[in-house]
């Protein structure tokens, strides 16, 4: 049975999912609940489980009245901020893989944006939710970690299989995309994608999930081993990670 997932609109730009297997239904992240109990009960689903991917307040403020609408609702999250985050049930650690089938679980340590973010992959489904990891022509902002460690996050995440489906926690587009032309103005793939996402924004949709395989192509932050990229900040010759650092201070100044 293949995974259900529907994509909730919370805040001003956030998003969370439910996220149904055959086995129940799961939450990824909170950032408010009323948005989320709608969506479920519209489709008469009863979650079972909240999995938060880091501490920021926009990822977890919902969760106390989740709980309330959904009594017996597990809530799980990375134990490296088991002290920041609401009270868990279940701390998470990388190799706590559980689930069966396409719901088949895998928390994936992606630090950077935090220390102990996380991200969750369901690879028999072919999706990960990446929350302010990896995100649609974009990364999250390095707030706790350094530009290495999430260099090395999405070196992590690129190695996934390209027909991967990214669920990344924020409609961060068409800022990104903006930036991401600034560095490679001549990218094909980068125009062609550009066009798309400005119809979808403008038709109100959602511009997530995106194929790792797209991202590969046109996400400047995965793109620093490339000599497009590293002329483009003028550092050919440079390391990766270091293109990486110049083209995430570039964003951050944007």
């Amino acid at each position: 049975m293949p995974l259900d997932i529907v994509t909730v609109p919370c805040r001003s730009d956030n998003y969370a999912y439910l996220v149904k297997g055959p086995d129940g239904v799961c939450i990824i992240d909170a950032p408010e609940a009323a948005p989320l109990i709608a969506a479920a009960k519209d489709r008469g689903w009863t979650p079972d489980v909240l999995m938060i991917t880091h501490h920021h307040g926009d990822h977890t403020a919902g969760t106390d009245d989740l709980k309330a609408a959904f009594p017996g609702l597990r809530v799980m999250g990375p134990k490296a901020e088991e002290d920041k985050l609401p009270p868990l049930d279940m701390a998470l650690s990388e190799g706590m893989n559980g689930g069966e089938g396409e719901a088949y679980t895998v928390p994936l340590d992606v630090p950077g944006h935090t220390l102990g973010h996380m991200a969750f992959h369901f690879p028999e489904a072919g999706v990960i939710f990446t929350a302010d990891s990896l995100m649609s022509w974009g990364c999250g902002r390095v707030f706790e970690g350094t530009p290495e460690m999430m260099h090395a996050t999405l070196q992590k995440l690129a190695a996934l299989l390209p027909e991967t489906l990214i669920y990344s926690g924020h409609e961060y587009t068409l800022a990104n995309m903006k930036f991401a032309l600034s560095i490679e103005p001549d990218n094909p793939d980068l125009l062609a994608r550009a066009d798309k996402v400005q119809a979808q924004r403008d038709a109100g949709e959602a511009t997530v999930p995106v194929t790792l395989a797209e991202e590969l192509k046109t996400n400047p932050f995965l793109r620093c081993d490339t000599p497009q990229v590293a002329k483009a900040v003028g550092m050919e010759g440079a390391a990766p990670v270091d293109i990486f650092a110049e083209v995430r201070k570039r964003k951050d100044n944007f």
